[in-house]
């Protein structure tokens, strides 16, 4: 347990200067940032060697923060939380309050609310919205646990977080769902 401590204290100091974090979440390795710092975002992008028109994706602490970075949550958001038995990001249309760089178009953000301890607890104690993208370079294919992650991803942030590393249970991607303003919604994968 001490490590865990450690370890989110540390990431929440790299976080506060714009560093980037390689860290474990519900799903697969990720790597991220502040997900309000536009150049933190940047590095991101530079790191993972992808076109920066392709939106990022947010954790947060709560579902309960929701509005404090989309314009209007659907109530079908909520529903889809609820019933989800497997991590789900949702992507909302009008997000603010986050870095213009990680938005989709019609400023969506895909946003996902983590109930594995370690990326829940690193939200709430940072207290923003975290990017969480997978922990390779653009098109390459993710990393399923911490020893498939490559040496140049490794060495490209500026925090490894050291709890899960010999975790080798491989974990999956989330299920992505679109959500429109009129209600309906799409599923992405």
């Amino acid at each position: 347990m001490k490590e865990f401590e450690q370890d989110i204290q540390a990431c929440v100091d790299v976080l506060e200067r714009g560093g980037l974090i390689l860290y474990p979440t519900d799903t697969i390795w990720g790597i991220g940032c502040d997900a309000t710092n536009a150049e933190a975002v940047r590095r991101v992008y530079d790191l993972k060697r992808r076109a920066d028109n392709k939106a990022l994706i947010v954790l947060l602490d709560s579902e309960e923060h929701l509005d404090h970075y989309v314009v209007d949550v659907p109530e079908m958001a909520y529903e889809l939380m609820n019933v989800a038995v497997k991590p789900l990001t949702l992507i909302y249309e009008g997000a603010f309050n986050l870095a213009p760089n990680l938005l989709g178009e019609n400023d969506s953000v895909g946003i996902r609310v983590p109930r594995e301890e370690f990326s829940h607890q690193l939200c709430k104690r940072f207290g923003r919205p975290i990017v969480s993208t997978s922990a390779n370079v653009s098109g390459e294919p993710s990393a399923h646990m911490f020893s498939e992650i490559s040496d140049s991803i490794k060495a490209g942030v500026d925090y490894v977080v050291g709890y899960r590393q010999n975790d080798t249970t491989p974990h999956m991607a989330s299920n992505i769902i679109l959500l429109r303003g009129d209600g309906t919604f799409k599923i992405i994968r």
